[in-house]
């Protein structure tokens, strides 16, 4: 596959005209021309990229990639390198960030909702381009039930801020892969009983508590790497690719 057809590929199944963005979705880095092997990751670190080359891939397609609103727009230092190192070895670098977030059937969120055995109901902020949604849980469970549930499906020990109600038992849940702490407000708002994210801020904890709401903070990383295992994993199938999923370690 050539390497403008498969952004177009992707950027028909993504969407990403339809939702503005902190980043360029696409094609981000240009290198070969055909695509035969394709890694994906969360993150275009370097230890990703290196992967990459070392299994002769032509294309990286991530979540999280390059040329961020904000960030330095100088190519020196630890950025210097990365991109160094893709256009040296010819791979492509494609990265979807808020269109992988939500898209229904791929997204984080839904994937996450999938894992966790949460029935969707729908965007939290009301409209289809929702970054945060909420939906039910197939049963109530108590907030540590859920914890440990979070713990095994997701490997990893999320941060639970009880409410000051702790014994509040939990039906409907509002979720925001990654830095989606700040919909909790919302979330509560709508008297869903909790809120997952990947991160918190210090004020979470005392929203939380003051707002009645079970926040667990999952893991930016942990609740971000589903959604780009699945596209690629889409892509083989429906393509005919070679893909394969690296995930790098992130505690975070």
């Amino acid at each position: 596959m050539n390497n403008l057809q498969l952004e177009a590929v992707l950027n028909e199944k993504l969407s990403p005209q339809l939702i503005k963005d902190y980043c360029p979705n696409g094609l981000q880095v240009e290198g070969a021309s055909e695509i035969k092997k394709v890694v994906t990751g969360v993150t275009a670190s370097q230890a990703l990229i290196d992967y990459a080359v070392s299994v002769n891939a032509d294309a990286l397609l991530v979540h999280h990639g390059y040329f961020w609103k904000g960030e330095p727009e100088a190519i020196r230092g630890m950025k210097g390198k990365r991109i160094r190192t893709l256009i040296r070895n010819d791979v492509n670098l494609y990265g979807y960030h808020l269109p992988l977030d939500i898209h229904p059937e791929l997204g984080n969120n839904a994937r996450l909702a999938e894992l966790l055995d949460i029935e969707v109901i729908e965007g939290l902020e009301g409209h289809p381009q929702s970054v945060a949604m909420f939906g039910k849980l197939a049963q109530p469970m108590t907030g540590e039930a859920f914890a440990q549930k979070i713990a095994q499906v997701l490997s990893r020990e999320p941060l639970h801020i009880a409410p000051e109600q702790a014994d509040k038992m939990i039906e409907t849940v509002g979720w925001c892969t990654g830095g989606g702490q700040d919909y909790i407000e919302l979330a509560a708002s709508k008297g869903l009983d909790a809120f997952i994210s990947g991160e918190i801020s210090e004020r979470t904890t005392y929203t939380a508590r003051e707002l009645n709401i079970h926040y667990f903070a999952a893991g930016h990383h942990a609740t971000e790497r589903y959604g780009i295992k699945a596209l690629g994993e889409w892509l083989a199938s429906a393509h005919g690719l070679e893909v394969e999923f690296i995930d790098i370690d992130n505690p975070v």
